[in-house]
């Protein structure tokens, strides 16, 4: 019986501690490996790529306004009626080509009085020239006095000057006349015809044509064109003279036109921020018109190159654009850097980080530097 009583008891305890062991054993294990994978998930996997050369030479593409070579209105420089005109819009002349006759009586009347007064100075000059130089030969003898001979010389001398002024006025007068003829400044084509036959128009003034601004014809010289382009900050220490050009317009999908960059403004626009470019293209075939919209394809070419990374590997802190890199202890390490130009997708990288660096690509915004982290295997 005392057996018994102490079997029993020691039964019950091996059941309940076996009981208890098959419950805690499996929760424990559960908790290991909890924390375990917990351990795991704490060391974040990253991917990391290494700096490339950025290119030497990058295209920019910008908008760009097409302008004649040389653009000219042609104004009256004379007063009268257009006695016939010559060429319409569309024509091509040459330069000094007959555009218009101007008919301008008043003028051709002066014209004839300013010859007689020309005339008229030129005989009164030589009867005082003669004048003078007999008086000059009597005062010799002591014939006549000093002062006669003197008075004698100053009329002669102001003879001569009342012949320059005729002989000037009728040279002004013949440049007016000239003017009757209209002609064209250049070789191009004549882009607007403003007047007709019989319309009264004035030097410097109106036609006479309503809502017209005084302009008789305009003439573009379109053989070559100018394009004007605006050219970022960023980018304007890289255009040159030697510097690749090409223009593509809507109308011709996949044709290139040769250009050539042909001056800088020098400056830079106070406003814009931009430099002003002009790049000129050979148009012989008058394929590209005047006030066109084209886009310019310039190439660039930088001769230090610096450091190339993709967009993604960018962070944007409150202190500047930083990267994330992996040191050989597998930690991670923020530096701050400088872009210079941005090629779209990837951007140039000038300073704060070397070629041997490894760079995490498509780093979470809330990497801290000195975090451990795992570089996955590509």
């Amino acid at each position: 019986m005392k057996k018994h009583r102490f079997v029993l008891p020691l039964i019950f305890s091996g059941v309940a501690a076996a009981l208890l062991a098959a419950g805690i054993l499996p929760r424990l294990h559960a908790q290991s490996a909890l924390a375990a994978q917990t351990a795991t998930q704490r060391v974040q996997t990253v991917s990391v790529i290494a700096p490339k050369p950025a290119p030497a030479t990058q295209e920019l593409l910008l908008p760009g306004a097409v302008t004649a070579f040389a653009d000219a209105a042609i104004y009256a420089r004379t007063s009268g009626y257009v006695q016939h005109w010559y060429t319409d819009i569309g024509a091509h002349v040459k330069k000094g080509q007959l555009l218009a006759d101007i008919q301008t009586p008043e003028l051709d009347a002066q014209l004839q009085q300013a010859h007689a007064d020309e005339a008229t100075a030129q005989a009164n000059f030589n009867y005082a020239n003669a004048t003078a130089q007999r008086w000059q030969d009597m005062l010799k003898t002591q014939s006549v006095s000093q002062q006669d001979a003197d008075t004698k010389t100053g009329d002669m001398l102001a003879k001569r000057a009342m012949l320059q002024s005729a002989q000037a006025n009728v040279r002004r007068l013949g440049e007016l006349v000239s003017y009757e003829k209209v002609v064209a400044p250049f070789d191009g084509v004549v882009t607007a015809r403003n007047v007709d036959v019989g319309a009264l128009v004035t030097a410097g003034g109106a036609p006479g044509l309503a809502a017209s601004t005084g302009e008789l014809f305009h003439v573009a010289q379109r053989d070559t064109l100018r394009v004007f382009v605006d050219v970022p900050q960023s980018d304007a220490p890289y255009v040159t003279s030697n510097t690749h050009a090409y223009l593509t317009v809507q109308q011709y999908p996949g044709r290139q036109f040769s250009a050539r960059v042909a001056r800088t403004s020098g400056a830079m626009d106070a406003v814009s921020r931009t430099l002003r470019v002009e790049v000129d293209v050979d148009n012989k075939d008058d394929s590209i018109l005047p006030g066109a919209y084209a886009q310019v394809h310039l190439a660039l070419e930088n001769g230090t190159p610096a450091l190339d990374l993709p967009v993604s590997a960018l962070l944007f802190r409150p202190n500047g654009v930083t990267v994330a890199t992996v040191d050989a202890s597998n930690k991670t390490v923020l530096k701050t850097v400088n872009i210079g130009r941005d090629f779209g997708t990837h951007v140039e990288i000038t300073t704060g980080l070397s070629a041997n660096e490894r760079v995490i690509d498509n780093p979470g915004d809330a990497l801290m530097s000195g975090e451990t982290v795992k570089v996955s295997q590509r």
